[in-house]
């Protein structure tokens, strides 16, 4: 048990806090406690980072669904579930998460039922196989992006209410770097060879995946978080409408969700990538190869997106959106031109290398808006303002999805001409939103 004392000095190694200033926007009572919760809420996200990874449906369940010999339609439900699952039910849970004072309980409800459903898979494939253990799975994958929805709306207030404004985008990007390093240590261990993981050890992955998120969530319900405002928490569905309505009243805000839904490609173009890899050797190695990417992007650049962050958001939106669309331009100007045996060459160093830097500018993304859009708003219009735009985007994903879904069916790169496109627009969108620190 490290002492109130030892945390607090080192907080302020990381924080470098010199500035009496620093807790302007909190309260007195929260500001004495930021250090402990400074520290509890990077242990609780590093905690569910790692057990994102261990079930990543791009990646350990498409392949675990393969390995229970489910059907391959099933696999193809296992992404939009998982991101729009946990999106657009956020108008009504944020109207819901407004009635109580205290909503870290709501965090740790979330996270508590996200456990269970990662040990409810790891009994699925232990006991079912063929369309049984596939049904699970994409089943408790639904409860699992519901249970998401609660978490991510009830993270932003709880942060919002216990970390100063300067001091959050360094806590986000400390957490996605540790988490990071966790993610290089297991992209290594499974897929280091020439061959995939025995069965038993993708169950094993579930099983610790779900201690996690039950870890996470004891973490968590230490944290020193004081009464707000309930202001708003009446009958869901009207409650939901009524603020969907910021959308129309709220220019600031609207430009941020219109700016935040452009900058998606960040994160829509990386299976093309590994679509247009795939042409070039097909085998768990070259997985492996996209894991470590992922992994060493996120630990080497995080922290210094989050850093950044603090001062301004924006500009690491406007830069993380950029490099985006450049990457995504470039790979498909590459699959395109060219002779045929001269990419084919070039290809197993090349995409995963675009790859690694797409992942350093979606980490940039990632930070820059969450914290914009945390810093942009206090009170109850924190909770509304992350349920609305998680919600729109939730439905602008499967619209986006589909669309360069279709495109695809020409060929991967048109599909990443498109997201640099938006990219682009994404880019020029950020450049007009006012700054928020």
């Amino acid at each position: 048990m490290i002492s109130k004392a030892s945390l607090e000095r080192l907080y302020d190694l990381v924080a470098n806090d010199e500035d009496a200033r620093t807790c302007k926007d909190i309260s007195e009572q929260a500001c004495r406690e930021v250090p402990g919760n400074f520290f509890r809420l990077i242990v609780a996200n590093v905690l569910t980072k790692t057990g994102d990874l261990l079930i990543n449906p791009k990646t350990v369940l498409a392949w675990l669904m393969g390995a229970v010999g489910a059907p391959p339609a099933l696999v193809g439900v296992l992404v939009p579930i998982r991101e729009s699952g946990s999106l657009i039910p956020q108008l009504v849970i944020g109207a819901w998460v407004r009635r109580h004072p205290v909503r870290k309980r709501v965090w740790v409800l979330g996270a508590a039922l996200q456990g269970a459903c990662v040990l409810g898979m790891a009994a699925a494939v232990w006991l079912w196989d063929g369309l049984a253990a596939g049904l699970a799975i994409v089943a408790l994958l639904a409860l699992f992006s519901l249970s998401r929805g609660f978490c991510s709306v009830a993270m932003k207030d709880v942060q919002g209410k216990t970390i100063p404004k300067s001091r959050r985008g360094r806590l986000t990007g400390l957490a996605a770097t540790f988490s990071g390093l966790v993610t290089l240590a297991v992209g290594v261990m499974l897929f280091g060879a020439d061959h995939d993981p025995e069965k038993w050890l993708y169950s094993l992955l579930l099983i610790a995946a779900g201690i996690a998120w039950w870890a996470a969530a004891a973490v968590f319900n230490r944290v020193d978080e004081f009464a707000g405002e309930t202001a708003g928490g009446g009958h869901a569905l009207r409650e939901a409408w009524h603020s969907l309505g910021l959308l129309a009243r709220d220019a600031p805000f609207r430009n941020f969700v219109i700016a935040r839904a452009l900058l998606m490609a960040s994160a829509l173009g990386s299976p093309f990538l590994v679509v247009l890899a795939q042409n070039q050797g097909d085998n768990a190695a070259l997985l492996g190869g996209f894991l470590v990417a992922s992994s060493l992007a996120s630990t080497l650049s995080a922290s210094i997106w989050g850093f950044m962050a603090d001062a301004p958001s924006r500009k690491v939106m406007i830069r993380g959106g950029a490099l985006a669309a450049l990457v995504c331009l470039a790979v498909a100007g590459f699959a395109l031109g060219g002779d045929h045996a001269d990419r084919g060459a070039a290809g197993p160093w090349f995409y995963p290398i675009a790859f690694f830097v797409l992942s350093i500018a979606h980490s940039g993304v990632r930070i820059g808006r969450k914290t914009y859009l945390v810093d942009m708003a206090g009170g109850t219009k924190r909770t509304d303002y992350t349920a609305v735009s998680n919600s729109v985007i939730g439905v602008l994903l499967l619209a986006v999805g589909g669309v360069s879904a279709v495109l695809s069916l020409l060929g991967a790169p048109w599909a990443l001409v498109f997201l640099g496109g938006m990219g682009v627009l994404g880019t020029l969108w950020s450049w007009r939103l006012p700054e928020v620190e």
